[in-house]
């Protein structure tokens, strides 16, 4: 039997582990350098601490950022893009709503695929399935060319009401199979079978634009795992919160956008119920960026649609924003005045106390300077930290706005606190949530050392620091089940249907559902589903998503439940107006046998190690260090008090107090509230 389960995810400046010994009954984590260069190569080093024999791995989950960054960078393949003759320009028309309404100088985002690599192909099926103009294979010989002759990787397929009626989409991808064999194809209707052309191209075309890199890169990791006879199926995180296969992962690459930072949402959503709190604020600052999730009434909030960096998404993804600072985030000046990030230092060469060549000041380096990070300490004491390096490196650049260097140092510091403290309130407050209500969950390398002004910021009474912060999201990867969304188009009026059509529909999705699952080696008794539908009122261009009770469709229910969602959503509701079907969705879920992770309370003194001196507020005080390790549930410390831990580093601040709770985590308040 085999005894290890193993979760990995790639960061822009470390890979996490989360290894679970099912033998030994305990957990193990550490951090390695992520290798920029070849991910995969961190990911093997790292497996390597921890587990001695690589067949004893049965279980493993990966979350990657492969995808992603090859879209941020725009280091994607080149793509074609075939539409239904007569409508070339959809994709490079988009929309025609101004995202930003009075930028004078406002410019459409840029499209992945310009018009002169979007081709068409004469063939036209009508929105019934009657075949208007049959498909003409040879008005695919010009994409032919252009793939043979310019070496093409990837093509994407979006014809007209493929949706559904993909025949042929289907077809265009036999010729293209035939004729340019080893070409990545997307057909629209695979990745996003939902109505609205512009959206569902945008959709496949990102997923053809990325889906080289991530082929190769997941093909070559299972390849290195099976050269050490590991004998797990690879599994990634999806951004929908569930995971998948390797093997699925590569045709949907898509699914993977986002499937790091799913993990700590994931992992805020177990620790809400173990802790039976219901909402929570999750804050994951790595080292190069920081991301934010709600979990609301014990669930993470899911979308059906997003946007990155203004193009259309259509996917179930839980909802992620993100902004640009980390550990590595740099300090440089604009016009005369100090910004800090997006800009990071990454991994390589990393902040300047790193070692590594870096000279420009980072976070990092600020709280390495103030005293708020021990050098002796930084993950596990395997990396040294130079603090020489850092001051020269904040020096050089506080003289250019005539600050010390200490209040240089606490001014990065507020800085990009102010940055992460305005995203907090973009998914709170300028949505109606009052953060007050909320618990804030920090996690990442650096979240614990900024948390405590955080909730400051946003007047958070309590702030929970989960044990092995720095490898949340890992670990939050162990806490999820297999999980596929399937969705139809369903367009009626909810006055002109019967429950049992609408009924009729959600069994096909089920036995669709089930079936991906089987793909996957889940058995019938291991799944589950939910069910969704995508409801508006008559004449709105917006729909808000409904759940559905899986014991049957009853439509006077689901009218009721519509307004009440529309009324939370928007503030408003229309009890008695007209109401309309846009789409029902399905998620099936397949239970793994992933098991619990477990935790082993810590035993010992809290005694400080060592006392140090950190700055706060412009004034320097005496603060002990102590070894998180060691904290046994009950424990009380008062502020301020520095908790060192592999990975991750807990400032208490003056003002704070911290208490261990019976999870293990570190509970942090007000002392005087």
């Amino acid at each position: 039997m085999a005894r290890y389960r193993a979760a990995m995810d790639i960061g822009g400046t470390f890979t996490d582990f989360v290894v679970v010994d099912d033998e030994a009954g305990e957990t193990i984590t550490t951090k390695v350098s992520t290798t920029p260069a070849d991910p995969a190569r961190g990911v093997l080093d790292g497996l390597s601490q921890l587990i001695d024999d690589p067949r004893e791995l049965g279980f493993a989950v990966h979350g990657t950022t492969v995808g992603l960054n090859a879209f941020l960078e725009r280091k994607g393949t080149r793509v074609l893009l075939i539409s239904t003759a007569g409508l070339r320009d959809t994709y490079s028309i988009a929309r025609h709503d101004r995202k930003e309404l009075y930028t004078l100088r406002y410019h459409k985002p840029e499209r992945i695929v310009p018009r002169h690599d979007t081709y068409e192909v004469i063939e036209r099926l009508r929105s019934d399935g009657v075949v208007d103009t049959p498909l003409d294979e040879s008005s695919l010989q010009p994409v032919i060319d252009a793939v043979r002759r310019d070496g093409i990787e990837a093509v994407a397929v979006c014809l007209v009401h493929a949706y559904a009626h993909p025949a042929h989409e289907l077809a265009v991808r036999e010729v293209l199979a035939r004729e340019c064999p080893g070409l990545s194809v997307t057909l629209s209707h695979e990745i996003a079978r939902e109505w609205r052309e512009y959206e569902r191209a945008s959709t496949a075309v990102l997923n053809a634009y990325v889906a080289p890199p991530v082929e190769r890169y997941l093909r070559n990791l299972e390849e290195a795992l099976a050269e050490r006879s590991v004998p797990a199926t690879l599994h990634v995180m999806q951004s929908n919160g569930g995971i998948t296969s390797a093997a699925t992962a590569r045709d949907q690459p898509i699914q993977t956008l986002l499937s790091g930072p799913v993990g700590g949402t994931i992992g805020g959503a177990a620790l809400s119920r173990a802790t039976d709190r219901p909402n929570l604020l999750c804050i994951d600052m790595g080292g190069t960026s920081f991301d934010l999730s709600l979990i609301i009434d014990g669930r993470p909030t899911v979308s059906t649609e997003t946007e990155l960096e203004g193009l259309p998404v259509l996917m179930s993804l839980v909802d992620i924003h993100t902004i640009g600072a980390g550990g590595g985030s740099i300090a440089w000046l604009e016009a005369g005045g100090l910004r800090v990030g997006p800009q990071s230092a990454g991994a390589e060469p990393g902040p300047a106390c790193y070692g590594r060549g870096g000279t420009e000041p980072t976070v990092t380096d600020a709280n390495l300077f103030l005293g708020r990070l021990v050098a002796a300490s930084f993950m596990g004491g395997r990396m040294s930290l130079d603090h020489d390096a850092a001051a020269r490196a904040l020096h050089g650049v506080a003289g250019q706005v005539g600050l010390d260097d200490e209040a240089f140092a606490e001014g990065m510091l507020s800085i990009v606190n102010a940055n992460m403290a305005d995203a907090m309130r973009t998914i709170t407050v300028k949505q109606g949530i009052d953060p007050r209500g909320y618990s804030l969950v920090a996690f990442g390398g650096a979240g614990p050392l900024h948390a405590a002004w955080l909730a400051t910021e946003l007047d958070i009474a309590e702030v929970i620091i989960p044990w092995s912060p720095g490898v949340f999201s890992a670990w939050g990867m162990l806490q999820t089940d297999m999980r596929h969304d399937v969705v139809r188009t369903f367009y009626a009026p909810l006055a002109e249907v019967e429950a049992a059509t609408v009924g009729d529909v959600y069994r096909d999705l089920q036995a669709e559902g089930a079936e991906k699952l089987h793909d996957e080696g889940v058995g019938d008794e291991d799944h589950y589903f939910a069910l969704t539908a995508d409801m508006r009122y008559v004449g709105q261009e917006y729909f808000v998503n409904v759940s559905v009770n899986g014991s049957g469709v009853d439509l006077g229910v689901l009218d009721v439940a519509f307004h009440d969602a529309h009324h939370v959503r928007y503030g408003h509701s229309t009890p008695g107006a007209p109401v309309e079907f846009v789409n029902l969705r399905l998620t099936a879920f397949g239970r793994i046998a992933s098991g619990t992770t477990p935790f082993q309370p810590p035993t010992g003194i809290p005694e400080p190690l060592a006392t140090g001196s950190a700055v706060f507020a412009g004034e320097r005080h005496e603060t002990p260090l102590y070894d998180r390790g060691v904290l046994p549930a009950g424990t009380e410390l008062g502020g301020p008090a520095i908790i060192g831990e592999e990975g991750s580093t807990t400032v208490v601040p003056p003002g704070f107090g911290a208490t261990v709770d019976q999870y293990g985590n570190l509970v942090l308040a007000r002392s005087d509230r």
